[in-house]
C-alpha cells in the first residue's frame, strides 16, 4: 500500500485531491490504474484516509474517501533527537532511520567535536536534503505525519530548546550503571515529550556534558562498548520505541 502526504485542506468531505510531484510519482513511475487503492495522511490527526483513484487531470489525482483507519501509528509520546553533525553523509542515514523508529523531530547540533562545518548556504541545501529524505522515509514507514530536520543548532540553542521537555538524555561514554539507564527507560510514561542528545563522532566535550547536566539533562550509559554516533541514537530510539509501544 503506498502512502502519500497531503494538505488538510486537499481533504474535502470523500474527495481527496493530490498535487504536486506526486502526481507523476503515482502516474508515470507507479503507473497506478483508476481504481486502486492508496493511503493518504494529512500530517496532522494521524489519521490513515484509504481512498480509490478516481481520475487524472493534467497536475491532479483526484481521489474518492473509502474509510478512515483510526488506529494510529505514531509513538505515544514525542521524541527529539538532537544529532551532533557526523562525517560524510551519515547525517542521511540517520534522518532516515530516526523517522523510521519514530523520532518526532531531528535537530542537527553543531558541537565543538564535529568535523563538519556548513556555512549558511550549504546548512540550507543540507536541511533541504534532509528534510526530503525524512519524508520519503515517513511514507515508506506508514507515518502519520513528517518530522521536521530542524537548521542546525549550536549546543547552547540545543539545550535551550530542550528545556521544556520532560525527560532529556544524553549518553556518554563516561557514564556507567547499565542497571540505572534501565531504570530511566523504563520510567518514561506515556504523553511525555523527550530530548535524546548524542555526540558526534569523538563525542560531547567534557564542558558540554556539564553544559547538559546543568540544564538537566541526565547522562546515561549505553553499555561497555563504544558505540557509533549513528549507532548511538538508533540504540536509544530502539529502546524507547520498545518501551513505549510495549
Amino acid at each position: 500500500m503506498y502512502q502519500f502526504f497531503v494538505e488538510p485542506g486537499q481533504i474535502q468531505g470523500r474527495q481527496i485531491v493530490i498535487t504536486g510531484s506526486d502526481v507523476n510519482h503515482i502516474r508515470n513511475v507507479l503507473r497506478m490504474k483508476p481504481g486502486e487503492e492508496i493511503a493518504v495522511s494529512n500530517g496532522i490527526d494521524g489519521k490513515e484516509y484509504r481512498c480509490g483513484i478516481e481520475s487524472y487531470t493534467e497536475d491532479t489525482v483526484l481521489c474518492t474517501l473509502r474509510f478512515i483507519k483510526e488506529e494510529g501509528v505514531e509513538l505515544p509520546s514525542r521524541i527529539y533527537l538532537f544529532q551532533g553533525l557526523p562525517k560524510a553523509d551519515k547525517m542521511e542515514l540517520i534522518v532516515q532511520k530516526a523517522v523510521e523508529l519514530g523520532a518526532y523531530e531531528v535537530i542537527p547540533v553543531a558541537a565543538r567535536r564535529c568535523v563538519v562545518k556548513l556555512d549558511e548556504k550549504k546548512a540550507a541545501g543540507k536541511i533541504g536534503r534532509w528534510q526530503g529524505i525524512a519524508e520519503s522515509a515517513a511514507k515508506q514507514s506508514k507515518r502519520g505525519m513528517i518530522p521536521k530536520v530542524h537548521s542546525v543548532m549550536s549546543m547552547q540553542e540545543a539545550v535551550d530548546y530542550a528545556r521544556a521537555m520532560e525527560v532529556r538524555l544524553i549518553p556518554y561514554e563516561l557514564a556507567e550503571d547499565m542497571q540505572h539507564t534501565r531504570k530511566v527507560i523504563e520510567a518514561v510514561a506515556a504523553g511525555k515529550d523527550i530530548a535524546v542528545f548524542i555526540g558526534p563522532e569523538g563525542g560531547f566535550e567534557e564542558s558540554e556534558i556539564q553544559m547538559a547536566m546543568e540544564a538537566g539533562i541526565e547522562p546515561i550509559t549505553l553499555g561497555k562498548r563504544i558505540l557509533r554516533t549513528e549507532t548511538a541514537g538508533f540504540t536509544v530510539l530502539s529502546w524507547l520505541m520498545y518501551h513505549l509501544e510495549s
